[in-house]
């Protein structure tokens, strides 16, 4: 018998499939070792950074049955993942298990011909991959401990900080900055309606957004009152060509812009995929496609578009450290245009099925027209509209959603006389910078070299968990804690949390990777100063004011003056003579009640008092037993607060009510497990006069827009306007 050990189980049927008779596959389940929690036990710093690993909890069972195994057979592999995380988990269940000379295999997609070559090839294990993730594991171990025990005495108990996460989250809260400190300034945009002289009516708008309401009368007038004439109709034709095949990172921005999915969730989707054979490994940092699936593409190209739209494409890896063994994501046969067994793996299998095919054909070619029209003396600035028509779709066949909109012109002549039916004008403010989705942040990261690949969905994960993000609509915005812990971090490590230090650091353990760099050196060279520096901000005091409260906020107990402070739900205002007083508002002012009994029992452990206390979302009712009973329950008071009045369109029985989720705030209906209706934003109460669907809160450019998406008055800015 011989023994193959991979980490799922799902992969364990697939492996199967292809190793038949005398190999027995087992799973892992993952990492079977792991750092200890208790610090001082986990790593011999003096002792040149040596890691203690004990067996992870509840894996005592599964190293049992892998060492059962091993000892009857006459071969053991290793088949985990093809990445340095793979390398560490084969090294580990090596270690634990007292495997002697176990083969590795590794392979980037799991089909019969994928897996049966790797078993031809075997290596041993990769120590410089291991000893890279070993180094990665210890860092980030030694940093998040001593940085987060700092803060726990200098800012408060139970926050935290990270090697990556915590630059990750400076560069949220630099946008933040930007954001406040951006004044708006008004301007206008100016249209007008103009009929050709054969009766077509096209809408030009001005070229400049003028700032003075002045000049903006003098457009309307002059206008108004002179003949208006074409004189530019120019057309160029521009070549659309399709973007590389899936990197993680760019997979992670497309999950996130086009399915709405989570990084970490488009991950676990993509990681299904591959152990059920439909892709290749989705960690990667490649466009690379190997000659086999290109010609496989190739001839599918050919087969359902024909030989016009087919564009054979090399694409350059950008990245200076990516493994160009590894390819880009793809399917691993591109005959299968469906699959997955979820609705999420389908719709994650075609975007991957579509950007891989794309890849490999024929540029789009669009007819770009410009008309430029104003008042025959020029008195005014001129005025223009842009039309796009696809002439030949070529890879926008293979991915119709990235067509975009078209817009075709009426036959216009230079020239050619208009008469003006409208001139109007629109009042706008600039707007600031918009804050990061997880798709920008991920672009972000990956420009300015800050994590890798395979870190960037557990970065945007452990930000939310820490409570230092919040998402609004798709916007991460940080929150108070998360403004008090960066600004704390950016003030007294800036180094350490700076870009150059933290590329630098990424590209030290890519070194240890390719063998050119030593371990304990490289380990040695960044903990030796970096916790001197942690030592020396031991004497800075507490951090228990974040400045002075507004003079209009005083204390409503003694009438002092009230400072700002730091809690467990955010930034509060409390008076200056705490603790003599105990006195506390809100951030917006409002007083800070504290708790009160309701006098009545908790009804899920039948021993505490029930308490009214105050959270960040409002008031609520908690067991006073907490934290030994969980039992909590909105109160009355807050429960109106969130009704909207506006009647479940799919129940008719139930209200919608607004709800907080882990991505911030959606609308369901009160009926809710029964009646599992949702919308995203707040119902307004108005039905669509396009389907008949519930009509929500939209932005500020669109302030009202359709709940079902797939009608036009979704994007109601989208529809055309009829000439």
């Amino acid at each position: 018998m011989k023994l193959v050990i991979v980490e799922s189980p799902t992969k364990t049927k697939t492996v199967s499939k292809y190793l038949k008779g005398e190999y027995k596959v087992v799973a892992s389940v993952g990492h079977i070792r792991d750092l200890p929690k208790n610090n001082k036990k986990a790593i011999d710093v003096a002792g040149g950074f040596v890691p203690h690993y004990e067996i992870a909890k509840g894996k005592e069972k599964v190293l049992a049955e892998i060492q059962k195994y091993a000892k009857k057979a006459e071969e053991v592999y290793l088949a985990t993942d093809p990445d340095r995380e793979g390398e560490a988990i084969a090294w580990h269940i090596k270690e634990a298990c007292n495997l002697k000379d176990p083969k590795r295999v590794v392979f980037n997609e799991i089909t019969e011909l994928a897996v049966k070559d790797a078993f031809l090839h075997p290596r041993t294990i990769d120590e410089n991959l291991k000893k890279a993730q070993e180094a990665r594991r210890v860092l980030d171990r030694l940093v998040g401990y001593d940085l987060s025990g700092l803060i726990w005495k200098k800012l408060r108990y139970g926050l935290s900080a990270g090697r990556v996460q915590s630059p990750a989250l400076r560069i949220i809260m630099e946008r933040e900055r930007e954001i406040r400190a951006f004044i708006p300034e008004r301007y206008w945009t100016i249209e007008a309606s103009l009929k050709t002289e054969k009766g077509d009516v096209v809408t030009l708008v001005c070229e400049e957004e003028p700032r003075d309401e002045k000049e903006v009368a003098r457009i309307l007038a002059a206008g108004k009152k002179e003949p208006w004439r074409v004189f530019d109709v120019s057309q160029k034709e521009i070549h659309r060509a399709p973007k590389a095949p899936f990197t993680t990172s760019t997979l992670q921005q497309a999950g996130s812009s086009r399915l709405g999915f989570s990084p970490s969730r488009t991950m676990s989707i993509a990681q299904k995929l591959y152990e059920e054979g439909l892709i290749t490994y989705m960690r990667t940092d490649s466009t690379v496609l190997s000659e086999s699936a290109l010609n496989e593409i190739h001839s599918e190209i050919k087969s359902i578009y024909g030989k016009e739209y087919l564009s054979p494409r090399k694409y350059l890896t950008k990245s200076k450290n990516a493994q160009e063994a590894h390819e880009a994501i793809r399917p691993t046969h591109a005959k299968v245009r469906h699959g997955g067994n979820s609705e999420e793996q389908k719709r994650l299998y075609t975007l991957i099925w579509e950007r891989t095919v794309a890849s490999q054909m024929s540029d789009a070619r669009v007819l770009r027209t410009k008309v430029s029209a104003c008042t025959e003396v020029k008195s005014i600035p001129f005025f223009s509209a842009n039309g796009n028509v696809i002439i030949f779709p070529g890879w926008l066949e293979a991915d119709p959603r990235a067509r975009g909109e078209e817009t075709e012109f009426p036959p216009i002549k230079k020239e050619e006389k208009m008469l003006l039916m409208t001139i109007d004008e629109d009042e706008k403010f600039t707007q600031p910078p918009s804050r990061y989705t997880e798709a920008g942040l991920i672009k972000e990261l990956e420009k300015r070299g800050i994590g890798r690949p395979s870190t960037y969905a557990s970065i945007i994960k452990t930000l939310f968990e820490r409570g230092y993000v919040e998402k609004e609509q798709k916007n991460l915005r940080p929150t108070d804690t998360g403004d008090v812990v960066s600004s704390f971090l950016e003030v007294h490590f800036t180094k350490y949390i700076s870009d150059t230090f933290t590329a630098e650091m990424e590209n030290d353990l890519d070194e240890i990777a390719q063998g050119e760099r030593d371990y304990a050196k490289t380990l040695k060279n960044f903990y030796t100063p970096f916790s001197k520096e942690v030592k020396s901000k031991e004497k800075i005091e507490k951090i228990t004011n974040l400045g002075d409260a507004d003079s209009t906020h005083v204390c409503p107990i003694c009438g002092t003056a009230m400072i700002i402070k730091l809690g467990r739900t955010g930034k509060f205002l409390s008076c200056k003579r705490f603790p003599e007083c105990v006195g506390a508002r809100k951030i917006d002012g409002t007083e800070l009640e504290g708790p009160k009994e309701t006098g009545e029992t908790c009804p899920q452990c039948g021993k505490g008092k029930l308490i009214e206390r105050e959270g960040r979302f409002g008031k609520f009712i908690a067991c006073a037993n907490y934290p030994k009973c969980k039992y909590v329950k909105t109160s009355e008071e807050e429960e109106a607060k969130k009704k909207t009045g506006v009647a479940c369109p799919e129940c008719k029985n139930g209200e919608l009510v607004e709800r907080r989720g882990r991505f911030g705030l959606f609308y369901s209906c009160s009926k809710y497990p029964g009646c599992k209706f949702i919308i995203k934003s707040k119902p307004t109460g108005r039905v669509c006069p396009e389907c008949g669907s519930l009509m929500m809160e939209g932005t500020k450019t669109i302030p009202e827009r359709c709940s079902n998406k797939s009608c036009p008055n979704h994007n109601p800015h989208k529809i055309k306007k009829p000439s």
